[in-house]
């Protein structure tokens, strides 16, 4: 274990902490799958070969990414951003459509299905990070920093929630923190706020999924106490989300052990959406409280790096992508315990996914290429303050 953390650089907890949900999600995904194995009349050994080979590329591409100097990443964005914007425009025309939104691609000779969505959150956070960098001197001015920075955020935002709203509006809160951080001022996040709040309005009311939307929302805030009439199963928008918490109830503290879940029978996706609720059921809460835990640790180790970086491109960095993993993962947490509406965001890196799981451990590997610089800067002031040096210096003189 020592000789493979040697070769490994940036935070020892954050590739802890991601080794540990990697092996968790092998143990998740294998037990919940079985209902979809049967429908397609495959084994659930192919799943779990499958979604191994895509977290061990996961892997492969996290190492790669951090072995890259993060300052690199500035150049990329910009590139990754002329790539974005009509990617995006591409797969609302064009792209694969199922349940009304067309959040896929497929990729030619290989025939994968691709969601642009995972490909624009890396590209505009990244971007957004360069342009605050770069406009600290006059970051208060509206022309020059203002208006290129929420150019970008708005073209994003609105081409990402006309198909999916749930990963936009998280896409959003991550950028308006970033703002924060940024010293962009108050009224002008305010202003943010208020035009992201009418974009959010605009998509829900005319866009190709405002049936959807509207009927979660009202599934979420209509209960039977209120209505004086209970609404039958069949019929109740909000079964999937009645469903997960009846899963999570019966694993109580301890759980049912892993493999025992009956919750996967039932639930819609429980692979991918409902996750939570199955690791709950089979865990019990100890299993999904350590889960949590797991994700506030990644989210403290990479505001640990924020505040040990001397550059603001890396601080930005580290705080942009460290709060998109986070707020992703807390909002697929509050879906399977009832805090929110059904999104049918995945839960990093521990649901079954492919461009999801991919995206995210570049994201994790730009994190630990960060932590990598601030590593090998105070490696160099301790060697510069050792004694040895000191007598190397007095020497030559």
């Amino acid at each position: 274990m020592e000789q493979i953390f040697s070769k490994l650089r940036g935070d020892k907890w954050i590739w802890i902490i991601v080794i540990i949900l990697s092996g968790w999600s092998l143990l998740a995904v294998y037990s919940s799958v079985g209902t979809l194995a049967y429908k397609e009349g495959k084994g659930t050994e192919m799943y779990l070969v499958k979604h191994f080979s895509i977290i061990a590329i996961g892997l492969v591409l996290m190492y790669l990414s951090h072995k890259l100097d993060y300052r690199y990443y500035a150049g990329i964005s910009k590139l990754l951003m002329l790539i974005t914007i009509p990617l995006l425009l591409f797969t609302l025309i064009g792209g694969n459509s199922v349940n009304d939104a067309s959040r896929w691609v497929t990729i030619p000779v290989i025939n994968q299905t691709f969601q642009t969505s995972d490909l624009a959150k890396l590209a505009l956070i990244t971007f957004l990070a360069r342009m605050l960098s770069r406009k600290q001197e006059d970051i208060k001015d509206v022309k020059r920093s203002f208006v290129p920075i929420m150019g970008a955020v708005c073209a994003v935002f609105i081409l990402i929630a006309w198909a999916n709203l749930s990963t936009a509006l998280m896409l959003f809160g991550t950028c308006v923190l970033l703002l924060l951080i940024g010293r962009i001022s108050a009224k002008q996040i305010g202003i943010v706020c208020v035009g992201g709040g009418f974009l959010l309005v605009l998509v829900i009311l005319i866009g190709p999924r405002r049936a959807t939307y509207l009927s979660r929302i009202e599934g979420f805030f209509r209960t039977e106490q209120a209505t004086g009439n209970p609404v039958p199963f069949q019929e109740d928008k909000n079964y999937q989300a009645k469903l997960a918490k009846m899963t999570i109830a019966s694993g109580e503290f301890f759980g049912k052990g892993a493999g025992n879940s009956v919750g996967r029978n039932l639930l819609p996706h429980p692979y991918s959406d409902f996750i939570f609720a199955i690791i709950i059921e089979e865990y019990g809460t100890l299993g999904g409280a350590i889960l949590l835990f797991l994700y506030l640790a990644l989210m403290y180790r990479c505001i640990r790096i924020v505040t040990l970086s001397p550059r603001a491109f890396g601080a930005f960095l580290a705080a942009g992508l460290g709060f998109s993993l986070t707020i992703q993962a807390l909002s697929n947490m509050g879906v399977a315990v009832g805090l929110g509406p059904v999104t049918g965001v995945p839960l990093p890196l521990v649901s079954m996914g492919g461009t999801s799981i991919l995206f995210t451990s570049i994201a994790l590997g730009i994190i630990l290429s960060v932590s990598r610089n601030v590593e090998e800067l105070k490696n160099k002031e301790e060697l510069n303050e050792s004694p040895q040096s000191r007598k190397v210096v007095v020497g030559t003189i």
